[in-house]
């Protein structure tokens, strides 16, 4: 484990700046979690920590050393990226040990590191297949698995789950966070899926055009919010925003409320609104309803709602 530390750092691509100011600490053993939207600075702060770009300003430290200058090899961190980068020439064994037989280990403790990185991922039964062979979620174990057998002070995830159906990319989460709970190990883990960084992480950060909007817990970032940004992108569906007379008369610019915070109600409604479009789950059904003079709010109803479009409805967001 480490902790790992952004001092004042700045990244420029020629006249493009694109991490303008970042300072940041991670501690030791976090699960933590960049998120935000395309082209926010996520990738571009990981490969920073990683050393596969170079910081233009500021500092960055691991365990209290400055790494700044260090060669990605000195940093004592380990990558698994999207892609699964794997020899389709090796099996699993060898891939998983590709970098420790690079940098000239003895071959008992290859072997020894291989076996423990196996049956930690549940891959001990395949070490003889190639990858393809293998299934899209046991190919992304062989790759982090690879990561595993370096006993790195940093895991770094660049969205390593993107390329997964939906499925696997549950099934992923849950392995991921009970690995995380196995090593103890630092982690840091870029995606743009909000629903895996609110399931990850034990901190999340909220970037949106190379700055940090804010750094918390899911829940921290959930119910608090210190901005329109971090509240529209945290929680799905978004938070429905409010503006125009009905925020004035409540004293303020914009007013926001999350879909399940908004009850539906046959008696004294605080709005009425005719349902547009109702996307029903089983679990949940999500009602798109037209509000006059506020627009259109998303509302969740539990369960299955059998309400159709072109219904009216009367809807009461709850008080607290």
């Amino acid at each position: 484990m480490a902790t790992l530390e952004f001092k004042h750092v700045n990244k420029t691509f020629g006249a493009v700046e694109v991490i303008p100011d970042v300072s940041l600490f991670i501690p030791h053993g976090s699960f933590t979690v960049f998120v935000g939207p395309s082209g926010c600075g996520k990738s571009t702060l990981l490969r920073l920590a990683a050393g596969l770009e170079e910081i233009s300003e500021g500092t960055l430290e691991i365990d209290g050393a400055d790494v700044t200058f260090a060669r990605p090899i000195e940093r004592g961190i380990a990558m698994v990226f999207q892609s699964y980068a794997l020899y389709p020439h090796m099996n699993v064994a060898q891939n998983i040990g590709f970098g420790l037989k690079m940098a000239g280990k003895p071959k008992a403790e290859i072997a020894r590191k291989v076996q423990a990185a196996a049956e930690t991922l549940q891959l001990d039964a395949l070490l003889e297949r190639k990858p393809g062979e293998l299934s899209g979620g046991q190919r992304q174990r062989v790759a982090i698995g690879r990561a595993i057998v370096r006993e790195p002070k940093v895991f770094l995830f660049d969205e390593p789950l993107s390329n997964l159906d939906a499925a696997l990319r549950t099934q992923m989460r849950v392995e991921l966070a009970q690995l995380h709970k196995r090593l103890g190990a630092t982690m840091i883990y870029v995606t743009h899926d909000q629903v895996e960084a609110m399931t990850l992480a034990d901190q999340i950060v909220v970037l949106n055009k190379g700055r940090i909007e804010q750094v918390g817990s899911p829940l921290e970032l959930y119910n608090n919010p210190k901005t329109l940004f971090v509240a529209g992108f945290i929680g799905s569906p978004k938070m429905n925003f409010i503006t125009g007379e009905y925020a004035s008369r409540l004293g303020v610019s914009t007013f926001g409320i999350r879909p399940e915070h908004i009850d539906i109600v046959t008696s004294s409604p605080h709005w009425t609104g005719t349902v547009q479009f109702s996307e029903r789950l089983g679990s949940d059904t999500y009602l798109h309803v037209d509000v006059a003079d506020i627009g259109r709010l998303t509302v969740r109803a539990v369960g299955d709602a059998a309400l159709i479009g072109g219904e009216t409805i009367g809807l009461a967001p709850q008080a607290e």
